[in-house]
């Protein structure tokens, strides 16, 4: 992934402006900041959904438009009527609809979301209705499906959002395995999933900067503190070369 000085807006202000970083491949880049920073709207673009005003983003080698069959996406929360009779599988043969063919799904295609399902240690709940399944188990049902369209990148929003704290450590090792075969891009609140997952740390408050990991206490305080957000970009700028808010000539 190829981010170089993206810029956009939904109004006259900018929500994100002069974004640039690069993800490689194999990499697994954590995204966070405050609340209204940014990061919702960079996986919309990332995702194609929004289109920016400025720059230049390339995924996969193409535009994000071009590159979603390449990506799996795990949304934060997936709305559903409790009542719809959808099993485990079938929520995962989801990420198989552009190889649906008329009568249903291959054979091949069942098998397929069947081994994704066992990748996320959830083969016996197969057929279980999607409903009766508990919070983690329902996240795990989700990466299957993004599993399903064999992706090289894999997008994670606030992925322990709605998990119960009980098998938070055996969904965490659940993305561990993950990353050993795809990138990974998630944005997430979770320092502890940071720490298990992340290969560095993607701060996003309407400008990006990248920050190795362990985060320090004081970056971290300065990241979600209003007070300390301007100093902090502004320091972080600074050390990156961009000396365009900087008071020295």
């Amino acid at each position: 992934m190829e981010c170089e000085e993206l810029s956009f807006r939904y109004g006259k202000p900018w929500v994100l402006q002069d974004v640039s970083f690069s993800v490689s491949k194999g990499e697994s880049l954590a995204v966070i900041g405050p609340n209204g920073g940014g990061k919702s709207t960079l996986l919309k673009l990332l995702l194609g959904l929004n289109r920016a005003q400025q720059g230049k983003l390339t995924i996969l080698g193409r535009s994000p438009e071009n590159a979603r069959s390449g990506m799996g996406y795990v949304p934060q929360a997936m709305s559903f009527d409790s009542q719809f009779p959808i099993a485990a599988i079938d929520i995962v043969l989801m990420g198989r609809l552009d190889r649906l063919r008329f009568g249903g799904f291959s054979r091949k295609c069942r098998d397929f979301a069947m081994s994704c399902l066992e990748r996320v240690d959830l083969v016996d709940e197969a057929k279980r209705p999607f409903a009766d399944l508990s919070g983690g188990q329902r996240q795990r049902v989700m990466i299957a499906r993004a599993l399903a369209c064999e992706p090289e990148l894999l997008l994670l929003d606030e992925p322990t959002a709605n998990i119960d704290l009980s098998i938070e450590k055996q969904f965490i090792e659940t993305l561990q395995s993950l990353r050993e075969s795809m990138t990974i891009l998630m944005v997430t609140h979770d320092l502890d999933l940071v720490a298990e997952l992340g290969d560095s740390v993607l701060c996003v408050n309407r400008r990006v900067h990248r920050h190795e990991l362990p985060l320090s206490g004081d970056t971290i305080r300065e990241i979600y503190s209003g007070g300390k957000r301007i100093e902090h970009d502004l320091r972080t700028r600074h050390s990156q070369g961009d000396h365009s808010g900087c008071s020295h000539d």
